[in-house]
């Protein structure tokens, strides 16, 4: 297994700690692997197997639980009187009227309660409100480039050959284990792909025209990197022949966003300091999904490169924003409790009419936060620009002598 150091760090740390922990992210991207090397690090520590209660609510073991009544019951007969019990719940949503039985267990004394899911609107609704101010939420994503290239320790490849593998095939964790081919990846990234259609979005939502769900995806995937709007959506795939309502693909991609496929960046003004409503743009979790959709011939390798760091700053933490300024647009302003630092991000700048577009946005910034141009260039250590640093991407995401 792929020791998921971060999230299982946080596990750690929250460990008896009196608040609900809650793992969310697409599916297959690890949720259930961390809950088994935490489980590992319970053992480690003295934890006896009867204090761990485990329930994977996909597996059909385990179907006669998918009442909370029933779960609850199962879970209350096994716990330990004494010492403390270990309790994960894995795809909890599958549980119809989850969150009673969730809240039932948090006021019990000595009981740590863990519970994964696939879809953001199992915080939006009734837990939310019963367990309001008492749970972290630990959001996976699939697998980093510094943990994908841990796990192709000794592949006798480069770390550019590497991460070109990383780009092309995507990073969900067990990808690391199959031969980087199309035939050897292709079908695992369709299969997942279609669960989460299907069961996470489709079904959830009620939707039974698939088709017409896919050519959204397909649009968005089309689009990484460029405004996107709801009416710009919809009439491009109007102009097709289908008929769809600006609604409809809010809907949608509302549900698409809950289900963790795509991630949304809304639009900040740096002079005014606000959100903006409008022209948001959108990033997909995995660039294999991407890839699955899109000839090579179509696949930008900027944009490409762009949900990649899009995805790294969530990873470590921050809020994520696209900048606008005047005229002017920063691929990202990113954010958390410690300031923010700007974000241009391009293939190459060895162009020096390419350097000059992606350096004047950051010049203009009218303070004094951390800038950094990001590419694929290789770049001496000292690379600068009146205080804009440009630094290689690759050494970014195995921080390699940045931050």
């Amino acid at each position: 297994m792929i020791e998921r150091k971060e999230y299982l760090d946080r596990l750690i740390a929250s460990r008896e700690k009196n608040i609900i922990k809650v793992v969310t992210g697409v599916r297959r991207c690890g949720k259930s692997t961390l809950f088994q090397l935490y489980i590992d690090y319970l053992k480690s520590t003295g934890v006896t197997d009867d204090q761990i209660i485990s329930v994977n609510l996909e597996d059909i073991d385990y179907e006669h639980l998918l009442n909370y009544k029933a779960l609850y019951g199962y879970v209350k007969e096994r716990l330990q009187k004494g010492k403390y019990t270990y309790v994960f719940l894995d795809e909890v949503q599958n549980c119809k009227d989850y969150e009673k039985t969730v809240d039932s267990l948090y006021i019990k004394p000595n009981v740590d309660v863990y519970i994964t899911g696939s879809n953001a609107y199992m915080l939006s609704g009734e837990l939310a409100t019963l367990i309001s101010g008492r749970y972290i939420k630990i959001e996976m994503l699939p697998l980093s480039f510094k943990e994908y290239c841990d796990a192709q320790t000794g592949n006798g490849k480069s770390l550019r050959e590497t991460f070109n593998d990383y780009l092309r095939f995507g990073a969900f964790p067990y990808i690391a284990q199959l031969e980087r081919s199309d035939v050897g990846v292709t079908p695992f990234i369709d299969g997942i792909y279609n669960t989460i259609l299907v069961k996470d979005v489709a079904k959830r939502e009620g939707i039974t025209d698939i088709a017409l769900l896919e050519s959204i995806v397909r649009f968005v995937a089309s689009s990484i990197g460029s405004p996107v709007s709801t009416k710009k959506i919809s009439d491009a795939i109007n102009s097709s022949g289908r008929r769809i309502s600006v609604n409809t693909v809010d809907n949608y991609l509302r549900a698409l966003t809950d289900s963790y496929i795509l991630y949304k960046a809304d639009r900040y003004d740096i002079k005014g300091r606000q959100l903006l409503k409008t022209l948001g743009k959108y990033y997909i979790v995995d660039t294999g999904i991407r890839n699955m959709f899109l000839s090579s011939s179509e696949s930008d390798i900027g944009h490409l490169i762009e949900n990649i760091v899009f995805l790294e700053l969530q990873r470590r933490g921050y809020k994520v924003n696209i900048g606008k300024l005047l005229e002017s647009e920063i691929d990202f302003v990113a954010s958390n409790m410690d300031g923010r630092t700007y974000y241009q991000v391009s293939a190459s700048v060895l162009d020096a009419g390419t350097l000059a577009r992606e350096l004047t946005p950051l010049k203009k910034i009218p303070d004094n936060h951390p800038k950094m141009l990001l590419t694929l260039d290789e770049v001496g250590a000292g690379s600068n620009y009146e205080g804009i640093r440009q630094v290689n991407l690759l050494h970014w995401l195995m921080g390699i002598g940045v931050s």
